[in-house]
């Protein structure tokens, strides 16, 4: 790994990396947020999951995290949304919605996305073994958020892997891909035209088969343009009332889809964690 930045934030350490992925055959670049806390002992960590066309940077430089991080000792690793590189495909139209800056967090088995998106396998196998190798982070105390594309992320993904993760939270996830635009679209070209498939990449779906129930918080602005096209938070809390799975979803009134509505309850998210961790 080579690191690329580094900054002091709140006592502790803001720093980039960048290294060659093995799983996604191109270089990724993820940041990495050590508390204070870290100087003295191994601390827990919360992965973040950034939604479409964003990159590392994002959460760093716009969510305010870092000050809640260093209060509750935790560290925030977030990584890049999808591989990148001038041999990595894109949309073929050119589109925001699909391919660079929106991997969906899982590994594609169609041409010519399958070599290289392979997200899902980079965020559960190969970037905690480089995290957890390199830097003083405790790997029994672990949990996962995300926005929106990376909401889906992380609830799929802790969903999933119910042992690996204390708690899960999200803002604004998309909760059901397989009756959205956004989900067809990449569901579809990632994984072919078998909607049995999709299944395995739906909160709905997966909440409904649940054996291991984990602590789950959602907040989402009821003034989000997304929230009944895209996000569709309502399929979630049905499929959780059906499945005796409790959720924490707090519908924010007046707030929309922006860092500006994470930013506002970041704190919350934080010290949400920080009680399982």
């Amino acid at each position: 790994m080579e690191q690329i930045g580094a900054d002091k934030c709140f006592g502790g350490q803001q720093l980039r990396y960048r290294h060659s992925s093995s799983t996604l055959s191109c270089e990724m670049n993820f940041s990495l947020f050590l508390p204070p806390q870290a100087d003295q002992r191994a601390v827990p960590l919360l992965y973040w999951l950034s939604g479409l066309t964003c990159t590392d940077e994002n959460f760093v430089t716009k969510a305010g995290a870092q000050r809640y991080a260093a209060e509750y000792g935790i560290a925030i690793v977030t990584p890049d949304t999808s591989p990148r590189g001038e041999q990595v495909p894109d949309d073929p139209e050119g589109a925001w919605d699909f391919g660079l800056g929106a991997g969906f967090y899982l590994n594609a088995t169609r041409e010519p996305w399958r070599e290289h998106y392979r997200m899902y396998d980079y965020i559960v196998e190969e970037l905690p073994a480089l995290l957890h190798n390199r830097f003083p982070l405790d790997d029994e105390r672990v949990a996962i958020s995300g926005h929106s594309m990376g909401g889906h992320g992380a609830l799929t993904i802790a969903l999933k892997n119910p042992r690996r993760f204390k708690s899960v939270s999200a803002f604004s996830p998309i909760c059901a891909p397989m009756q959205c635009p956004w989900g067809e679209k990449a569901l579809g070209n990632y994984l072919g035209d078998k909607r049995s498939v999709w299944q395995d990449h739906d909160s709905t779906v997966l909440i409904s088969q649940a054996d291991t129930q984990l602590p789950i918080r959602i907040d989402q602005g009821d003034a989000d343009d997304f929230l009944q096209s895209q996000l569709k938070t309502e399929l979630l809390q049905k499929a959780s009332d059906e499945a005796g799975y409790p959720i924490e979803i707090h519908m924010q009134p007046g707030y929309d889809h922006s860092y500006f509505f994470i930013a506002s309850f970041i704190g919350e998210h934080l010290r949400f964690h920080a009680r399982h961790l």
